[in-house]
């Protein structure tokens, strides 16, 4: 060890750490330490120093024992509420923090901690409370407003988390993701304030490397596979600054079926069970055992019921963290491990940085890339991810002959069909459709509705319903664009057979862009309604025509916003036209790859066999095209 005076070697050491010089601040604040063995100073930064260098465990070591000496020593007590929260561990998170707020209850850091692991332990109550202890303390803290608009929004109230989002912008406008998180929220009330500026910053932030948004937010305000990747390396350098050690390290399985893991938070009543469940219980058993990791939220229904029913395994693990999930998984010798949420909510990416099988693939959840450090192989097909785009994948890509969605061809659609009065239809008039989400509607698609409604007299557009203040802004829009509020007719919440059933009152489907629809657009056309689309660049722009494609209506299908709109208002003014047109889908029904469940499963069980043989014979993962006779 290096001798000399404490203070000066205190601060060399200091000066290293500040130039990044971390090793050799390691060094220095060691050389203190072992002069001044409870050098409080000392024993911090070097807990941040191996923080920095990702030893969290060592960090969490040298602030335990600070915290003994000093009980009351406050930015230990955080440093150690951050550093339990990174490893997963919100009890132990919470605990620190609660001991700091004990100390300094006016201290806005601790009240913003106590939220963030209150809000993991689904204790959402406390958590805003904590929030407002926070923002009462300090009414500038610009990342306490960030994250009462994290936690409005999970609680799915929209309009007061983009209040929280614009204070906080207004304070801090370069705060990681929150120029993304605000423009998400005001897409999902259709509050479309400053969009162009918003949408503006974001891409611009996105080309930048800088975390401005995280993907799938992305995704509903940009069309171009070259900028989501970006987004998707940014947001995976940020969450995973140390690569975690992988767990399969090349070990050759021998089983007699290959053993397939989906790993998924929407083994509930939500739209990747609705797809997939069909496909699950079809799978070849002679061949394949199939498990079903369940990640939270823990909800017990019919759907779920049934998707446990087609596993051979089904396993909840929603109180495990990362690292333990993707121990099962190794453990288990899962030979193919699907994520079916990429970076959707819920997700878990950390589960497969891990490398936790020999084989893991993106799939039907997240309509984009991933990159390599998560997944071998993205799913999916010549139309949503054209040879002309791949460049913009890390993944290898394995391309389905038709459409790479899967459908269950046992939905039921109920018998009866609701009068036009009872679904709060006029009794005449062309009905345009769009069961969408708020947030993929764009004020770019909405100007061309807008339009369609103005050129077809009596005509109305059919929306989703069941947020007053979304219907709100969606009618002052409308009234902006010189249309009558009354002609937007909002769909209240049916239970799905109903709301299948009700397809039948509409004329015809407008698609969204740049996220088009996807089950929304399986579920239109399964009832027997055209759809008309506008396919973009991205995969999640061009799932619509995949789907249109795989059930013999490719020319749905326009490549830009005027073409899309001529053709609505073609079908709007011909009504024989339309005619031949439902009577085209219904003949092809039967017979659509798209709607024939055991096919996408024999295509699906060669993509994964394939993927398995190449890993068994030690070949690195490549792009592939699954044929049509699989």
């Amino acid at each position: 060890m290096t001798t000399g005076d404490p203070a000066a070697l205190f601060d060399a050491a200091v000066a290293d750490h500040r130039a990044g010089r971390l090793d050799a601040a390691r060094q220095g604040y060691r050389s203190v330490l072992a002069a001044v063995p409870g050098h409080g100073h000392a024993l911090y930064n070097l807990g941040v120093a191996e923080r920095s260098l990702g030893r969290v465990g060592e960090a969490i070591r040298l602030w335990t024992g600070l915290v003994e000496a000093e009980p009351r020593r406050v930015e230990a007590l955080l440093a150690l509420s951050r550093a339990y929260r990174t490893l997963g561990d919100d009890a132990g998170s919470l605990a620190f923090a609660e001991r700091a707020a004990a100390v300094e209850p006016a201290s806005a850091d601790a009240q913003n901690l106590r939220s963030n692991a209150l809000r993991s332990l689904g204790r959402n109550g406390e958590a805003l409370e904590a929030l407002d202890l926070a923002l009462k303390a300090d009414p500038s803290y610009a990342l306490g407003h960030a994250n009462r608009g994290h936690l409005l929004s999970a609680l799915k109230r929209h309009a007061e988390a983009v209040e929280s989002y614009r204070a906080a912008f207004a304070l801090d406008p370069d705060l990681p993701d929150l120029a993304g998180a605000l423009l998400d929220q005001q897409m999902r009330c259709c509050d479309w304030r400053d969009f162009g500026d918003l949408q503006v910053r974001v891409r611009d932030g996105v080309r930048r490397l800088e975390p401005v948004t995280i993907p799938f937010t992305f995704l509903a305000h940009n069309d171009d596979p070259g900028d989501q990747m970006a987004c998707v390396r940014t947001h995976v350098k940020v969450r995973f600054p140390q690569v975690p050690a992988p767990l399969w390290t090349g070990q050759t399985y021998r089983h007699d079926r290959i053993r397939v893991a989906y790993v998924s938070s929407d083994f509930r009543i939500h739209a990747v069970s609705q797809l997939l469940v069909g496909l699950l219980e079809r799978h070849d058993r002679d061949r394949f055992e199939i498990h079903g990791l369940a990640l939270p939220p823990r909800v017990e229904d019919d759907m779920r019921d049934r998707v446990r029913a087609a596993c051979d395994v089904f396993t909840d693990v929603s109180g495990l963290d990362d690292a333990a999930i993707a121990a099962a998984i190794r453990t288990a010798e899962i030979d193919i491990a699907v994520d079916l949420n990429g970076f959707t909510t819920f997700c878990r990416p950390g589960v497969f940085a891990r490398r936790c099988a020999p084989v893991q693939i993106n799939y039907l959840g997240y309509p984009g890339a991933m990159g390599s450090l998560a997944a071998d192989y993205i799913l999916a097909d010549r139309t949503v991810i054209p040879p002309s785009e791949s460049v913009h994948y890390d993944e290898k890509i394995i391309r389905l002959p038709f459409a790479y969605q899967p459908n269950d061809d046992r939905r039921v659609i109920a018998q009866e069909t609701p009068t036009r009065t009872e679904a709060g239809l006029p009794e005449t008039g062309f009905v345009f459709c769009s069961f969408n989400a708020s947030y993929k509607i764009t004020p770019e698609v909405f100007d061309v509705w807008m339009g369609l409604l103005r050129q077809v007299d009596n005509s109305v557009l059919w929306l989703l319903g069941g947020d007053a203040g979304i219907e709100r802004n969606l009618r002052a829009s409308a009234s902006e664009r010189g249309v009558s509020p009354e002609r937007l007719v909002f769909a209240p919440k049916v239970a799905l057979e109903a709301h299948l059933a009700r397809h039948r009152l509409a004329d015809l489907f407008l698609d969204t862009l740049p996220y088009n629809a996807h089950t929304t657009a399986s579920d239109a056309l399964w009832a027997g309604l055209p759809l008309i689309t506008c396919a973009g660049r991205s995969f999640a722009a061009r799932v619509a025509a995949s789907l249109l494609a795989a059930t013999g209506l490719p020319d749905l299908a326009t490549t830009s916003l005027d073409d899309y709109q001529a053709l609505a208002l073609a079908l709007a003014r011909d009504p024989q036209r339309l005619a031949a047109l439902r009577a085209r889908l219904a003949a092809n029904l039967p017979d659509a790859p798209l709607f024939d469940t055991d096919r996408t499963r024999r295509q699906v069980e060669a993509a994964y066999a394939t993927a398995w043989r190449r890993r068994m014979a030690g070949l690195a993962p490549r792009s592939f095209d699954v044929p049509e006779d699989a």
